[in-house]
C-alpha cells in the first residue's frame, strides 16, 4: 500500500525513491575482492551470479516459518468440538487444496498434496507482504541502520524462480521415474509430428525435439515470470502512488489495494494449479 509518510526520504528525488524502494539488500563480493552489502544498484550488479539478497532471503524463510507454525499450532490445537480461528482457517485451505488434487491428478503420489498446501499458503503470504505500506519497513530497516529493504519476496524473480526450478526437478524426476528414460526420451521426440512410415517418423525427430524441448523448458519459465511481473508491477504501482500528495494517496492506494488482494490470491491459486498439472502430465503416458 501507499505509505502516509509524505517525506520519501527528505531528499529523495522520485527517481531516487523508486530506485531505492525497488533495490534489494543484496551481499557479495565486492570488486575489490572483499565480501559485504552492496550500496547501490551498480554495486550489487557487479557482485554478480553468486550474491545474495539477504531482505528476499529472510522474510521468504520467516514466511515458511509463520505457515509451519501456523499449521502445527492448528493440528496442536484441533478438537472435534467448536474449532478455533486456526483450525478453521487450516481445514478450509487443506480441504480446497485436497479437492483441486483430486480434481487434477488421478495417481498415486503422497508429495502432490503438500507440496500444493505448502506453494497456495506461502506464496499467498509472500504475496500478502504487498499490502503493507511502501515506506513502514524500510523506514524501520533504517533506523536499524539498514540502508534497503524490499519485503514482497515475490517482486525477487531469482525467489520465484527458484521455486519454479524446484518444480521443474520434480517434473524431470516423476516424469524419469514414471515413463523411464526411453519413455520421456519418446515423448520429447516422437511427438507432436509422427508417421508410420519410419524414414519419416524419425526425419520428424528433429522437429518434434525442438518443439517439446522449448514447451518443457518454458514451464518453469513461465511460472516464474508470471508470478513475478504481476506482484513487482503491483508494487511498484504502490510505490508510484506513495509520490502523490497525501490526500491523493489514501483516494488511489485503498482501491488498488483492494483489486491487490485479488492478485495476491489468485497468483498463489494459479502458481499451485499450474505445479499440480505440471506434476499431473509427468505422470501421464501418451
Amino acid at each position: 500500500m501507499a505509505s502516509s509518510d509524505s517525506s520519501h526520504g527528505g531528499t529523495q528525488t522520485a527517481s531516487e525513491y523508486i530506485q531505492h524502494h525497488l533495490q534489494n539488500l543484496t551481499y557479495g563480493q565486492k570488486a575489490d575482492g572483499s565480501w559485504g552489502i552492496a550500496h547501490g544498484a551498480q554495486e550489487a550488479s557487479d557482485m554478480g551470479f553468486w550474491a545474495i539478497h539477504l531482505d528476499s532471503m529472510f522474510w521468504s524463510i520467516l514466511l515458511g516459518c509463520i505457515f509451519c507454525g501456523l499449521f502445527w499450532l492448528g493440528a496442536k490445537r484441533a478438537t472435534a468440538g467448536v474449532p478455533g480461528a486456526i483450525q478453521n482457517f487450516c481445514e478450509l485451505m487443506v480441504e480446497f487444496v485436497d479437492q483441486s488434487v483430486r480434481d487434477t491428478f488421478h495417481g498415486e503420489n503422497k508429495l502432490i498434496g503438500p507440496l500444493a498446501l505448502t506453494i497456495a499458503v506461502w506464496v499467498f503470504l509472500m504475496n500478502l507482504m504487498d499490502l503493507i505500506p511502501v515506506d513502514w519497513l524500510p523506514w524501520a530497516a533504517a533506523n536499524m541502520g539498514i540502508e534497503y529493504m524490499k519485503v514482497v519476496p515475490t517482486t525477487d524473480v531469482n525467489v520465484t524462480l527458484g521455486m519454479s526450478l524446484s518444480v521443474f526437478a520434480l517434473i524431470i524426476y516423476y516424469s524419469l521415474k514414471v515413463k523411464g528414460g526411453k519413455g520421456f526420451l519418446a515423448e520429447l521426440t516422437l511427438q507432436p509430428f509422427s508417421s508410420d512410415n519410419k524414414f519419416i517418423k524419425y526425419a520428424f525427430v528433429p522437429v518434434n525435439l525442438l518443439l517439446e524441448g522449448v514447451g518443457l523448458i518454458a514451464k518453469p519459465i513461465s511460472l516464474a515470470l508470471r508470478l513475478f511481473g504481476n506482484l513487482y508491477a503491483g508494487e511498484l504501482i504502490f510505490i508510484l502512488i506513495a509520490l502523490l500528495p497525501f490526500y491523493l494517496q489514501w483516494m488511489l492506494s485503498v482501491p488498488w489495494a483492494i483489486f491487490h488482494i485479488l492478485v495476491i490470491v489468485l497468483q498463489a491459486f494459479i502458481f499451485m494449479m499450474l505445479t499440480i498439472v505440471y506434476l499431473t502430465m509427468a505422470h501421464e503416458h501418451h
